[in-house]
């Protein structure tokens, strides 16, 4: 294992019809040692011997071997992805601080041509698609009009970006999802230059990026913040992690899909505590599943909390690729180097792992879960008991059922993505419509695939006409739904909603269900397959028990129930056959890139974009400037917001649509725009002055510190009154006063957003102290110069009751700071008593503490452009 400083890795190839390929040969350099690590960790060795050099690379490699001893290590490791994804709605405020920072290089006399992405960066344009218009032919063609017309100015920006940067390319919008892009379009699996082989490895600014590692590329979600270190040729700097591995045995049953799969997985590993670990599947099970099922049980690393759900390179990967039409000789390629390189599954190794998970396939079943969190598991049969545990009790007489359904989502990549779960969904509305049925005129129903394609291999298999027949007609390409954009409930649904008469459900393919994540109004919602989403709407009552109960009376007056309805294997395999085209994915995908109505849009050609001042879409912000602005030090801190478990990051900075009635939308009315077209909060992600007001506004979040206080406000200790949380930050910052964050666990669970760490800054937290954080948010923290503490243990936010006039003193200066270091905090009660706590510093790495010093991102990355040695520590970057 000893490689001198300066020599190249080892390397060893093969010749493929005739031509000649090479690689590193790790297997043939580390021999037993390296067959004994997980695949994830073999990857992570072979990103280190391509990028790195001399001592740094040899400590790498050391580490990585140590890792078996142990199945855990605290050594950090440099990865450098080969590209970047994003969606709109991260990408704009990263592109948008791009902007910012061309025009401090500018003022500062520098060329601002100067600042560009050094890496691929592609932007999947797919979150801004509203389900306005549904259950109508014109449905896609409708909303993407709409979606063209509200987003002009933002779309505009992004296509200044992709002319005026380098290595910025962007997929408008209509052409699919970005997870599911990148599986379809983007993957190349394995790289080849000159010949040379190495694994195709990435980072996506979207928690659901794992989704990728179901065809074995190498990739994990990370905050719009770390994503800009990387493109700018910052490695990412992780410890070596602990692996999860989870070992499959024997094959689903008949009727059990991927989603089944997926939702128990998720189940199982957040039940022994997963957070931020690198999760593998091994074992002979593994071979049983497609590589859309796999695919399937990836997206949802976020909602199991690990950083990856990764497969490796099989049959099955190549069978995918040969699907969506990639060139014969590249698949051949792919297989030939995984096996070569010792990347490739095999059914019956047994690799060193942190710990192993068992799951056996064939005890998966037909499942839903809810009706607020991914992880809570139940049979299909017993939401009607779940349901009444809640004990609503309607005020008010109504034709919709108590626990009415109102929305009804075929939606997401988690599930759109796999065609055999659409077809599924297709032979199951066939049925239903043979039988008279349809959807209740209460329920919102709609289709929103991951690709262009699957309109093309649903209608070659008859299946388009049967799901528009039962209202599951195509909405559009994006997300919709899934991320809140689920546009408004049905009339009926809002009267007996105000008249206290129902309770409503959502029933979605989706990922999450978090309160108020699918709709601002709606509390409840249950994750499920696509074909369930459909007997679910259908029968238009969560209650029900489909198990034992009839989804509906058929036109000839029989009970239709779902064993009635629901496909065989051998009826979706046919309809597979009749519907899948492997050029379909292409030729779509192309179809759907010449959009007319993006070509028209026209966009500044200028190095630096010109800012309008009256816009309401997009402000150059003010922390997009150079200079020392860190946060570190000795001081005394008021609580802005004291908060409990499961914050997300919806209620961080929400995404769904802005409420016509809040202050948000009073703002914006000032400015100028239409109270009754405000579009969504993601819509705004390019203006700080919104986002700001925007931070902590959400109905179902808790304020401790003023419980009983309206929507989006807090107390301002010194005074007393109860106001805009953004304004009693305003006013802490002009008296002097320091502010911070107290929370308890997962917080920042959910979507990779930066802007739920930038609006903390704006309003000027300076520490967050939480029982735990998500993975992505805690980065996003620190990559908007924000110091994450986790609280010592059994020290919660209820329990230390904190009171207004109570405040923090933290004492972490620069240069004492260090990763996994305790922090001395003292909690100053308002009546003169004294607590004194040990916090620990959630920093991981070098990197992330120099960050910290520099105040975060983004003046890092201009003091690197501009080698100001006055805004630089004296150490250099780590990495």
């Amino acid at each position: 294992m000893d490689t001198p400083d300066d020599t190249p890795p080892r390397r060893t190839g093969f010749t493929l019809d005739g031509v000649a390929y090479t690689h590193i040969d790790m297997a043939g350099q580390y021999g037993a040692d390296f067959q004994r690590l997980p695949v994830v960790l073999r990857l992570l060795l072979e990103n280190a011997l391509r990028n790195m050099r001399g001592a740094e690379r040899d400590e790498a490699v050391a580490a990585l071997f140590a890792w078996l001893a142990h199945g855990t290590s605290e050594a950090e490791i440099a990865f450098q992805p080969g590209r970047v994804l994003m969606h709109d709605t991260t990408s704009t405020p990263a592109l948008v601080d791009i902007a910012a920072m061309r025009d401090a290089l500018d003022e500062a006399g520098m060329d601002p041509r100067a600042l560009n992405p050094v890496l691929p960066v592609d932007v999947s344009v797919d979150h801004s698609l509203a389900v306005q218009a549904y259950a109508r032919p014109d449905a896609a063609a409708s909303n993407l009009a709409l979606e063209l017309r509200r987003n002009a100015e933002r779309y505009r920006f992004l296509r200044w970006a992709s002319k005026a940067l380098s290595n910025v390319r962007i997929h408008p919008p209509g052409t699919g999802i970005m997870h599911t892009l990148n599986l379809e379009q983007l993957a190349t699996v394995v790289c080849e230059h000159d010949g040379a082989l190495h694994p195709d490895m990435m980072i996506g600014t979207d928690s659901h990026t794992p989704m990728i590692n179901g065809i074995g590329v190498l990739g994990w979600g990370v905050g719009g913040l770390e994503a800009q270190t990387v493109m700018f040729g910052m490695p990412t700097l992780l410890r070596i992690p602990d692996v999860i591995g989870v070992r499959l045995s024997g094959t689903l049953a008949a009727g059990v899909t991927a989603t089944d799969l997926a939702l128990t997985v998720t189940q199982r590993l957040r039940a022994i505590g997963v957070s931020g670990e690198f999760v593998e599947f091994f074992g002979p099970g593994v071979a049983t599943l497609s590589a859309g099922s796999r695919c399937v049980v990836a997206n949802m690393a976020p909602e199991y909390g690990a950083t990856t759900g990764y497969f490796p390179i099989d049959a099955a990967t190549l069978d995918y690729l040969r699907q969506t039409g990639r060139d014969p000789a590249h698949v051949a390629r792919v297989g030939a180097y995984a096996a070569s390189a010792g990347l490739a599954l095999d059914p019956a190794a047994t690799p060193r792992y942190t710990r192993v998970v068992e799951i056996a396939l064939d005890q998966v079943g037909t499942r839903v879960a809810g009706p607020t969190r991914p992880q809570d598991l139940h049979p299909y049969e017993q939401t009607r008991a779940l349901l009444a545990g809640l004990g609503f009790a309607p005020r008010a007489a109504s034709p919709l059922p108590r626990h009415a359904i109102a929305i009804a989502a075929i939606t997401s990549c988690t599930n759109t993505s796999d065609p055999r779960l659409l077809v599924a969904a297709g032979l199951l509305a066939r049925k239903a419509r043979r039988a008279g049925l349809k959807a209740p005129a209460w329920v919102k129903t709609s289709l929103g695939p991951g690709s262009p394609a699957a309109a093309d291999y649903l209608a070659r298999a008859g299946l388009l006409a049967d799901l528009e027949a039962v209202g599951f007609g195509i909405v559009g390409y994006g997300c919709t739904t899934c991320i809140g954009n689920s546009g408004p409930l049905p009339p009926m649904v809002r009267d007996a909603m105000a008249a206290g008469a129902v309770r409503p459900v959502a029933v979605l393919s989706g990922n999450r269900n978090f309160t108020g994540r699918i709709h601002p109004d709606l509390d409840l919602g249950f994750l499920m397959s696509p074909p369930l989403v459909i007997a679910f709407a259908l029968a238009g009552d969560a209650e029900r028990d489909l198990a034992r109960e009839p989804v509906q009376v058929g036109a000839d007056g029989r009970p239709v129930f779902l064993r009635d309805l629901w496909p065989d294997d051998g009826e979706i395999d046919a309809a597979l056959a009749r519907g899948l085209r492997a050029g379909d994915f292409q030729r779509a995908f192309q179809a759907a890139s010449a959009n007319p109505g993006w070509q028209a849009l026209q966009s500044p050609a200028t190095p630096r974009f010109p800012w309008d001042p009256v816009s309401t879409a997009l402000r150059r912000p003010p922390f997009a400037a150079a200079g020392p602005a860190s946060q570190l030090g000795r001081y005394a801190a008021h609580p802005l917001l004291v908060l409990g478990d499961d914050v997300t990051t919806d209620h961080l900075s929400p995404a769904s649509a802005i409420p016509p009635d809040s202050l948000i939308a009073d703002f914006l009315v000032t400015q100028g725009d239409d109270r009754d077209d405000l579009n969504v909060f993601a819509s705004r992600r390019g203006n700080w002055q919104v986002m700001m007001r925007a931070a902590f506004y959400s109905k179902s979040l808790a304020n401790l510190l003023c419980p009983d206080a309206p929507v989006g406000h807090t107390v301002h200790a010194p005074s007393g009154a109860i106001e805009p949380i953004w304004e009693a930050a305003e006013r802490y910052r002009r008296d002097g006063d320091a502010v911070v964050l107290l929370a308890g666990e997962r917080f920042g669970t959910g979507s990779s957003r930066d802007w739920a760490a930038k609006g903390q800054r704006l309003l000027g937290i300076r520490a967050v102290l939480a029982v735990s954080f998500e993975r992505i948010h805690r980065s996003n923290l620190i990559g908007m110069g924000i110091l994450p503490l986790r609280l010592p243990a059994g020290v919660t936010p209820h329990r230390l009751a904190i009171q207004p006039g109570d405040r923090f003193e933290i004492d972490c200066p620069p240069q004492r700071l260090a990763p996994r270091q305790p922090v001395a905090v003292r909690l100053l009660r308002a009546d003169g008593r004294e607590q004194a706590l040990q916090a620990t510093a959630a920093v991981e790495t070098q990197l992330e503490l120099h960050l910290l010093r520099m105040g975060g991102v983004i003046p890092a990355i201009l003091a690197d452009t501009l080698g100001a040695a006055t805004s630089a520590p004296s150490e250099p970057p780590p990495g």
